[in-house]
C-alpha cells in the first residue's frame, strides 16, 4: 500500500512541474494545485446508501449580487484571474452549461459583429447572442492575455503543443477542463463569502431568473437557453412575482 501511494505522490508532482505551465507561482486559486492522496482500508465496508449532495436542499441559481462577489473575488488572483472572470460572465449572460463554456472555440466569438454563437449541448437549440460592450471589453482582455500564454509556450520545444482554437485555455495549454473550472469556481465562492458552494450549472440557472426578473416572457427565455421543452424553462417565470405587477390596476 505505501509503495502504491508513493507511486500516485510522484505522478503528482510531475504532473505539476510540466513544462507546459507558464513561469511563475499559480497563486491562491491555482487551477494545477495536486491533493494529497487518500489513504483506503482494503477490507473496510462500503456503504450501498446512495450520496446526496450536501447542497441538495438549497437553491440552485445565484442572484446577482453573488455574480458580482465571484466577478470581484478573481481579481485578486493574478494567476488565471483574468481568463475565469470573462468565463464566469459569459456563463452568466449567455446562460452555458460549463461543457459549452469549456469547448468554446475562437470562430465562436465575432468581436467585430458583438455575436457569440452558442452550439447547444444536450439537444438544445443553437443560437447566436448579441455580446454586450461589458463582454467584449473583457473578451478583448483576455484573448490578448491568451495571445501572451502562447507566445511564451511557442519558445519550448513542448510534446504536446497548445490548443489555438479553444477560447479558454488551461495553464497547460489545453481547453480549460469541466473539473478544474468547478475546483476554481468552489474556491472563488469561498473567496468571495457565499453562504453556499457555487457550482457551474448555478450560473446558467441564475441567467434564466435574471431574464425573469427583466420580464422577458417564458419563450423568449426558453429560445435563449436553448431549451427544446418549454417546462424546463418554466421555473423561472413561474416563481417571478413581477409577473402579477399589472393585475388590478
Amino acid at each position: 500500500m505505501a509503495k502504491s501511494v508513493g507511486r500516485q505522490r510522484k505522478v503528482a508532482v510531475e504532473d505539476w512541474e510540466s513544462p507546459m505551465v507558464l513561469p511563475g507561482q499559480l497563486g491562491l486559486f491555482g487551477e494545477e494545485s495536486a491533493a494529497a492522496p487518500t489513504k483506503v482500508d482494503p477490507v473496510a465496508p462500503v456503504s450501498t446508501r446512495p450520496r446526496t449532495k450536501p447542497w441538495s436542499s438549497e437553491r440552485k441559481h445565484l442572484t446577482a449580487l453573488e455574480i458580482d462577489r465571484l466577478l470581484a473575488a478573481t481579481k485578486d488572483n493574478e494567476r488565471t484571474g483574468l481568463r475565469d472572470r470573462c468565463l464566469i460572465l459569459l456563463m452568466y449572460r449567455h446562460g452555458l452549461r460549463v461543457t459549452e463554456a469549456c469547448a468554446l472555440q475562437l470562430d465562436q466569438v465575432d468581436l467585430e459583429s458583438k455575436v457569440l454563437h452558442v452550439t447547444r449541448l444536450k439537444g438544445g437549440l443553437s443560437t447566436s447572442h448579441p455580446l454586450r460592450n461589458e463582454e467584449i471589453r473583457l473578451l478583448r482582455s483576455w484573448l490578448n492575455e491568451r495571445a501572451r500564454w502562447l507566445r511564451r509556450w511557442q519558445k519550448h520545444d513542448l510534446q504536446t503543443p497548445p490548443d489555438r482554437q479553444a477560447v479558454f485555455l488551461s495553464v497547460r495549454g489545453q481547453a480549460l477542463s469541466r473539473k478544474t473550472f468547478w475546483q476554481l469556481l468552489r474556491a472563488y465562492g469561498e473567496a468571495a463569502g457565499l453562504s453556499l458552494p457555487p457550482h457551474p450549472h448555478m450560473l446558467r440557472h441564475a441567467c434564466g431568473y435574471a431574464l425573469a426578473d427583466q420580464g422577458a416572457d417564458t419563450r423568449l427565455i426558453q429560445d435563449y437557453l436553448g431549451h427544446r421543452n418549454i417546462q424546463h424553462t418554466v421555473r423561472y417565470t413561474a416563481t417571478n412575482v413581477r409577473r402579477f405587477d399589472r393585475l388590478w390596476r
